[in-house]
């Protein structure tokens, strides 16, 4: 265990930046959605690449406590987006 204060080590800074740099390409992608909506070419590319090549029709269930149904991709995207819980599977 590190010393509280002490810098990150050369594989903790690895591990840091590599989950910023997912954030923020999540995020990109929200604010990508949220600009040109689910029908924009770009954002089905997204979903696509997200779900191996098709995007899931609905309903979408999720795991979530007092959110477990989703009318489709769309919304649960949509859904991960407004929450930030970018990495949220179905």
């Amino acid at each position: 265990a590190q010393q509280p204060g002490t810098p990150l080590s050369d594989q903790e800074y690895h591990q840091f930046f590599k989950f910023l740099q997912i954030t923020i390409q999540a995020s990109t992608a929200c604010h990508l959605r949220e600009l040109y909506g689910c029908k924009n070419s770009l954002v089905q590319r997204l979903d696509e690449y997200e779900n191996h090549g098709v995007i899931p029709p609905g309903p979408i269930c999720s795991e979530l406590p007092g959110n477990p149904f989703f009318h489709n991709f769309c919304t649960f995207s949509l859904y991960r987006c407004i929450t930030k819980k970018y990495f949220l599977k179905v």
